[in-house]
């Protein structure tokens, strides 16, 4: 579970800030919406965020994205850079480095993982664990005089060879986590950490995000999905009974071949296993069965998916998306969570995520939805809201409401909202 993350220097945060899933006293929702991982560690399983249009929302999200993103799928030249991006609305921070901190757990292990790079290379990347309140180092990489020195903590038993390879592997502008894989080491607190790290890498959903394909390539073989849907369509009042899939079988077409084997980036050898199989591509067919009441009594149709509504599809797919990572423990970032649902819809998902027990799993949402603050205290804690604003200077500031005081005194958040109490509004 993701504890904290601090970030300088990256897109529109111009100044170090920190996003926190700790939870506060407050005991509403204990049961479902808190995981206590220690003794004196309680997360929050949720959090939402609001703020007027370029205020850093998405911003937020993206870089958690960017962060596992360079860790796992990195430039693969070292004369590709970083592709980092600072703050550019100062002649200051657009030369200087940005600042990565992230503090989770896996399991019961506490980690700490701090990545600080420039638009050339990485220049401070390490790892450490938490057995007490003081850090112990598992890997720590920094680069002196354009040369890389890499240490591993006493814990890394890894010979002379292993290191030396390693270092081979891993480009300036690399994460160490991309370059471990390719050599055969055995170092269970680093793998830990970084198989954790690689899940949560592909879940973050953008209003732009055709999530239903993704969702229909599993229903075939995910019977457990196909119930859980079913159930929420069930509980949501759709009028959907059933949910159809085949999987057709065809032969790749000659124009997708051709451009297969003339891709410069994919190896030889797996061309040559390409033209010497009968290589078939699968398509997935879905329909919706409809139970309707009329005049004649009830009956059932089948409508095929294209007929459905923009709705109704990113129903299926965003909670496709929240079974996968209930069941796995996972992370889920949503920027604009309520694309396309209908604000009492958007309610039900929220509800059927955070009333989840025995699960690990944490979602961060992006909202101009200001409805969903009417549900604090009743579905919403107020720890789990968070604002972003621009300040004057184009710089973003994050903050908490929790850290405004008299928060028992209103009667209504989301009024208090609208008339600016707590900023993150259109001036």
């Amino acid at each position: 579970m993701i504890q904290k993350i601090t970030i300088k220097n990256f897109m529109s945060f111009k100044d170090e800030v920190t996003f926190s899933f700790e939870a506060s006293k407050d005991e509403f929702a204990e049961d479902y919406q808190v995981v206590k991982v220690n003794d004196n560690t309680r997360l929050l399983r949720f959090a939402i965020v609001y703020g007027y249009n370029a205020s850093g929302k998405s911003n937020l999200l993206k870089s958690f994205q960017f962060l596992l993103k360079f860790c796992f799928q990195g430039p693969k030249d070292s004369d590709d850079g970083t592709k980092i991006e600072p703050f550019e609305l100062d002649l200051v921070s657009i030369n200087e480095p940005t600042v990565f901190d992230l503090v989770f757990f896996v399991d019961k292990v506490r980690y700490r993982y701090q990545l600080t790079l420039d638009k050339i290379q990485v220049l401070l990347e390490k790892l450490s664990y938490y057995e007490t309140t003081q850090p112990i180092k598992l890997f720590e990489r920094v680069y002196e005089n354009n040369s890389l020195i890499l240490t591993f903590g006493s814990d890394i038993k890894i010979s002379k060879t292993i290191k030396e390879l390693i270092e081979g592997q891993c480009l300036k502008n690399m994460s160490l986590f991309e370059a471990l894989p390719k050599v055969n080491a055995n170092m269970p607190l680093i793998d830990s950490a970084r198989v954790y790290l690689k899940t949560m890498m592909k879940n973050f959903v953008t209003p732009k995000n055709n999530l239903i394909n993704e969702a229909l390539m599993n229903l075939p073989n995910n019977q457990a999905l196909s119930t859980y849907l079913l159930d929420f369509i069930h509980n949501a009042d759709f009028n959907i009974t059933n949910i159809k899939t085949k999987v057709h079988k065809r032969t790749v077409p000659d124009v997708w071949r051709n451009l297969f084997i003339k891709e410069d980036s994919i190896p030889d050898f797996i061309k040559k296993n390409f033209l010497s199989n009968n290589v078939l591509m699968e398509e997935v067919e879905t329909l919706m069965e409809h139970t309707v009441e009329n005049e004649r009594g009830v009956e059932n149709y089948t409508m095929s998916l294209d007929k459905e509504s923009e709705g109704t599809l990113r129903m299926l797919g965003v909670e496709s998306r929240l079974f996968d990572i209930i069941k796995g423990n996972e992370f889920l970032a949503i920027d604009e969570i309520e694309t396309s649902l209908h604000p009492k819809l958007l309610e039900k998902i929220l509800f059927e995520f955070l009333k989840q027990e025995d699960t690990q799993s944490q979602m961060i949402v992006t909202t101009h939805n200001d409805g969903l603050l009417d549900l604090i205290g009743d579905l919403i804690r107020k720890d789990s809201v968070w604002f972003t604003e621009k300040k004057k200077s184009g710089a973003t500031d994050l903050y908490k409401l929790t850290d405004f005081r008299g928060l028992n005194r209103i009667s209504s958040i989301r009024e208090a909202y609208r008339l600016k109490r707590f900023g993150a509004t259109m001036n």
